[in-house]
């Protein structure tokens, strides 16, 4: 039994399934990096698998003080290597200049913010497996016209190749969640940038869904201003919804947008 409680302030629901936790670490590709930065790590179930290879560069980040002096006994050769810190508030770009991989099993409460700050430095985040939430795997991997595509769904899809890999049951955890989980694999695709304004990009995507029943032409009122008369030729694009377009119509209405308004 683990000799660190599980504290529901931070989420915590450890992974106690030797052959689950294998079959995550097994999911990285190790293709174009030798770096990877382990969230949560909690006792170290996934840990211990990564330890195993040599080609990794290893770093843990862990909030929780207990677990982080318990990793440090558990593997004292990579005591420098634990960071015991926040990893929203982690400095990836001040520590990292090569490209890494992300891996952990992502405190559900945050596991959001954990993704919106991968795509902050998606320039050097280049695959990412994680455990969340199944719901919110099932967001991320989402196509268009699905009920559950949103703003994470466009903007990850938008940089990454999304991949559902596998679920997880709640049997396996200590404690066991209400829920179920699933594994997910994110791949950073090849183009270096989506051919717009990014920054205006993800503000065009965040608005429209804020305001996801409205039609487009009205949930993007504020970047397009009043246009009466003519027909405008972003009018089938503008007349859907969010969820009716794909990453490629959001970049397509961000570059519109960025031209004509």
């Amino acid at each position: 039994m683990f000799s660190v409680k599980p504290k529901k302030s931070l989420g915590q629901h450890f992974l106690a399934d030797k052959n689950i936790a294998a079959k995550i670490t097994g999911a990285l590709t190790c293709k174009g990096y030798d770096q990877v930065i382990e969230i949560g790590p909690g006792t170290g179930v996934l840990t211990e698998f990564l330890l195993e290879n040599k080609n990794f560069k290893t770093r843990l980040v862990e909030i929780d003080r207990e677990s982080a002096d318990f990793l440090r006994r558990r593997f004292p050769g990579i005591s420098d290597n634990i960071a015991e810190e926040d990893f929203l508030q982690y400095p990836v770009d001040r520590e990292y200049s090569d490209p890494l991989a992300v891996i952990g099993n992502f405190p559900y409460n945050i596991s959001s913010q954990i993704f919106f700050k991968i795509l902050e430095f998606r320039h050097l985040v280049t695959e990412v497996v994680c455990m969340v939430q199944k719901e919110v795997a099932e967001r991320i991997t989402s196509p268009p016209g699905s009920k559950v595509y949103g703003i994470l769904s466009v903007l990850l899809q938008a940089f990454y190749k999304t991949e559902f890999l596998f679920s997880v049951g709640p049997q396996v955890f200590i404690p066991p969640p209400r829920v179920r989980s699933a594994v997910i694999r994110l791949t950073r695709r090849s183009e270096s940038v989506i051919g717009c304004n990014e920054q205006l990009f993800f503000k065009v995507v965040k608005t429209a869904f804020n305001q996801r029943r409205k039609m487009l032409r009205n949930s993007l009122s504020s970047f397009l201003g009043a246009k009466k008369g003519a027909k405008d030729p972003a009018d089938g694009i503008l007349s859907q919804r969010p969820e009716q377009l794909s990453v490629d119509d959001f970049v397509s209405l961000t570059r519109f947008i960025e031209a004509h308004y």
